[in-house]
């Protein structure tokens, strides 16, 4: 899509400056074909009426555009447009009911290896596209992907959010489909965000949950995607509710 409005990419760009601090090796050029693809994905989303989305963005976007979607999707989260990576439409559902129990923006994460012994302990993160308002800084890094830069080069993948999730209450809640028996189930629990820094690349949650190993051991045998979303605040008994009782969804709630 090409944009003849110099006007509007330029806000865009300004804006992108703004979010976060962006690495000092990002040219003028990387920023502007960021802000222009920030506002093809926004232009399709309000086109479309979206309330959630999700974009194909590993590694497409980057092959072919040569810019990393994170950054839209981040952008879009803090106006609340959850948005979710790697084509994970039952992760976007999941976003949306945790957006629509707290008002406040989601974050779709990998659950990921165990911190040291605690075994109530974990690390999730991803590339990232958190929204903003996950980050303990008010300014986040505005930089490259890590791991697919590394293959196709770092000006090809810039638009990764990085930064240490801040400390607080958080619920996880997860959506997925049996296509087997054709239905719904979904799981969900609470939990808290840890602020201790964990040394590591990309946008990274120190999280704690109580019985963490019963809870991977569940997703894991039922099927359930590495995808998981958190919302700020403790909400568990509302999509439990919503799910369960308005839906029909069998969920699973965690203790």
């Amino acid at each position: 899509m090409k944009y003849a409005d110099e006007e509007k990419v330029a806000a865009k760009v300004q804006e992108i400056r703004e979010y976060g601090d962006v690495a000092p090796f990002i040219t003028d050029d990387l920023l502007v074909k960021q802000a222009k693809l920030c506002l093809a994905i926004e232009e399709q989303v309000e086109k479309y009426q979206c309330c959630a989305s999700t974009v194909q963005c590993w590694d497409s976007v980057e092959n072919n555009y040569g810019c990393a979607t994170c950054l839209a999707m981040s952008m879009m989260g803090d106006k609340g447009k959850p948005s979710a990576c790697e084509s994970d439409i039952t992760g976007a559902v999941s976003m949306l009911a945790s957006y629509l129990a707290t008002d406040t923006a989601p974050a779709l994460m990998d659950w990921n290896n165990n911190i040291r012994e605690n075994r109530n302990k974990c690390i999730c993160l991803h590339c990232s596209n958190f929204p903003k308002s996950f980050f303990q800084k008010d300014n986040i890094e505005i930089e490259c992907l890590d791991v697919l830069g590394s293959t196709l080069g770092k000006p090809n993948c810039f638009g990764a959010c990085k930064g240490q999730v801040a400390g607080g209450d958080m619920t996880f809640f997860r959506v997925t489909t049996d296509d087997q028996k054709g239905v719904m189930r979904a799981y969900v629990g609470e939990g808290s965000f840890e602020d201790e820094t964990v040394e590591t690349k990309g946008g990274v949650a120190n999280c704690y949950v109580e019985g963490l190993q019963d809870l991977l051991k569940y997703i894991c045998k039922n099927g359930f995607e590495h995808h998981v979303c958190f919302v700020r605040g403790h909400v568990a008994d509302i999509l439990e509710e919503a799910f369960t009782t308005y839906l029909g969804v069998e969920v699973y709630r965690h203790n």
